[in-house]
């Protein structure tokens, strides 16, 4: 019974150390996370709008809705008292994530659902390594 259980736990160690290594190699540099955390309320706006979007493919409406329901747990990934990344790993996620929307669904759908100002917008677009609208 206790070799399960330390091996359960190991795993989950594992699992987390894993993803951990996935954030720090993720995360954008300190000049876009202070950006990211600037326009984080649209941010979360836009993710309800694109995760509403039934023109998006479903995969992406699924990982974006995934992210949401992350973001309204109480539980963090990385806990807070973790200097610089335990209040950044939900901007790193969300950065990650929407990376990957943009690179499915495109950035005239990204824009499309932008509720920010337009340097809002050129923000995002520094932080998932987007071109630029006209570019």
């Amino acid at each position: 019974m206790w070799q399960a259980l330390i091996a359960i736990a190991a795993g989950v160690l594992l699992v987390w150390l894993a993803l951990v290594a996935a954030l720090l190699i993720g995360r954008p540099g300190g000049a876009q996370l202070r950006e990211a955390v600037r326009i984080l309320p649209d941010l979360v706006r836009l993710l309800g709008r694109l995760a509403k979007d039934r023109t998006l493919p479903r995969g992406v409406r699924v990982r974006l809705a995934l992210l949401l329901a992350y973001l309204a747990l109480p539980i963090d990934l990385i806990p807070d008292f973790i200097p610089v990344l335990g209040y950044a790993d939900d901007a790193i996620l969300v950065v990650i994530v929407l990376r990957g929307t943009i690179r499915r669904a495109g950035l005239p759908a990204v824009q499309r659902h932008w509720p920010g100002t337009d340097a809002g917008f050129a923000a995002l677009q520094r932080l998932t390594g987007a071109p630029g609208v006209g570019a």
